[in-house]
């Protein structure tokens, strides 16, 4: 490694410390899911709250407790015992273009997982295993997710790699799934896919600091920006690349790096 590289991946590690801590969990997303202990209620809320993860933070966390309130807290069960009675209660439900025709669609696809399909993990685990990294679970999570019918316009809250999305919300959501460091932020309660797997969440601040850095050549925030900056980041950490997303993000949210 470069010495240049070496003062960068020093200026992470350093931001790693200071962000990734349960003081950041307050005004992030992750702090709905942070709300349960239940593994299945965990996974549920954190799926819901990344989807709908973009645009003003404090409206995301409010929109994400009202989500909550509407499944009377108690996300697995409010999804097992879902009908169309309780359809109603959602119907003045929206988040920027989620809006409650693509929330009951959540919902129902989500019962279909967890009667049909094993739940939410085993969802994006499966055929995940020799994969390099989490494109193939992502998408063949997606095929899953969108085989009920439904309306083309909810096709856009399910980002897709294999056409070049940046899926940041879902590489968001896997972060929290599986990273397990012991700082109390992300959950760490998926086994079946390896932390060595997971790519960036590629936003605005972490694709503008790894361009300020050097370290992400190309423009675009697209599928391939994910993998070249995610192939830098192994160079820091093989094992856990992505817990650079700490410092790529708070250095740009929090220090506007």
């Amino acid at each position: 490694m470069s010495d240049e590289l070496n003062e960068i991946k020093n200026l992470l590690d350093e931001k790693y410390l200071q962000f990734n801590n349960t003081a950041f969990i307050e005004t992030d997303p992750i702090s709905i899911p942070h709300q349960f202990s239940r593994k299945e209620d965990i996974e549920i809320s954190a799926f819901l709250m990344a989807t709908i993860a973009w645009g003003n933070r404090t409206s995301i966390i409010n929109n994400g407790n009202k989500l909550m309130d509407l499944m009377n807290q108690s996300p697995h069960d409010f999804i097992l015992n879902f009908s169309k009675k309780d359809e109603v209660r959602f119907q003045n439900f929206v988040h920027r273009t989620f809006n409650s025709n693509d929330c009951l669609f959540f919902l129902k696809s989500l019962k279909h997982l967890y009667q049909h399909h094993g739940g939410l993990e085993q969802a994006f685990s499966s055929g995940n295993k020799k994969s390099e990294n989490v494109k193939l679970a992502i998408s063949n999570f997606r095929t899953l997710f969108l085989s009920l019918p439904h309306v083309s316009r909810i096709e856009k809250h399910v980002s897709n790699p294999l056409s070049n999305s940046s899926a940041k919300r879902l590489c968001m959501f896997l972060r929290w799934m599986v990273r397990n460091d012991k700082h109390g932020v992300d959950f760490g309660i998926w086994k079946s896919i390896s932390t060595s797997q997971l790519c960036l969440p590629l936003d605005v601040h972490t694709g503008n600091v790894s361009r300020k850095l050097g370290l992400l050549t190309r423009k675009q925030n697209d599928w391939k920006s994910v993998e070249e900056i995610t192939d830098v980041l192994k160079q820091f950490d093989k094992k856990d690349p992505i817990k650079y997303d700490f410092s790529l993000f708070g250095l740009g949210a929090f220090e506007a790096f």
